[in-house]
């Protein structure tokens, strides 16, 4: 697939809804449950995907823009959620949610990213050197992967249930 901002663009400011059409109204033990030790639930996925709105996408993306690869990007705090969700209900994470990618796409669109500027580097306190494109490519990637993870711990919830069928849904047997 050929990288297109426009289409990253389109891709991201669909996460919320996809979120929000499976949390909202959602039994609180499909929000809240995870696959055991050390793993997330879906709230606990939005609140990290909520931080990474306001520390890492276009943080970095101004940073490569601004300094390339002379300064590092801030290390991503990949637990943050578990303290900042603390107290918040699902529907105003979701809010929450929604607000900060419009916000950050218009901010997106208003940098006119170029061709060009897609090569242009920065540098990530772990994996060295990236571009600009690898980074708004993540971004998409990010969400995706996010999603896919929300929906497998939420399947999972039906894990016992299911009984003969789970030979056929490959999601519950990984």
């Amino acid at each position: 697939m050929t990288f297109d901002i426009t289409q990253t663009i389109d891709t991201l400011s669909r996460t919320p809804a996809v979120l929000n059409a499976l949390l909202i109204n959602a039994p609180a033990e499909l929000i809240t449950s995870n696959e055991g030790p050390d793993t997330w639930s879906p709230f606990d996925i939005l609140g990290h995907l909520i931080h990474g709105e306001t520390t890492d996408w276009i943080p970095r993306t101004r940073m490569i823009l601004d300094y390339g690869e002379s300064r590092s990007f801030e290390p991503f705090d990949r637990f943050a959620q578990f303290e900042k969700s603390k107290g918040k209900s699902i529907v105003e994470l979701l809010q929450q949610f929604d607000e900060l990618r419009v916000k950050n796409l218009d901010v997106l669109r208003e940098m006119k990213i170029n061709a060009d500027q897609l090569s242009l580097r920065g540098m990530h306190p772990h994996l060295g050197s990236v571009t600009l494109q690898q980074l708004l490519s993540t971004w998409v990637a990010h969400d995706l992967s996010h999603i896919a993870q929300t929906v497998r711990v939420m399947c999972r919830q039906y894990s016992d249930d299911v009984g003969p069928w789970k030979e056929y849904l490959p999601i519950l047997s990984h």
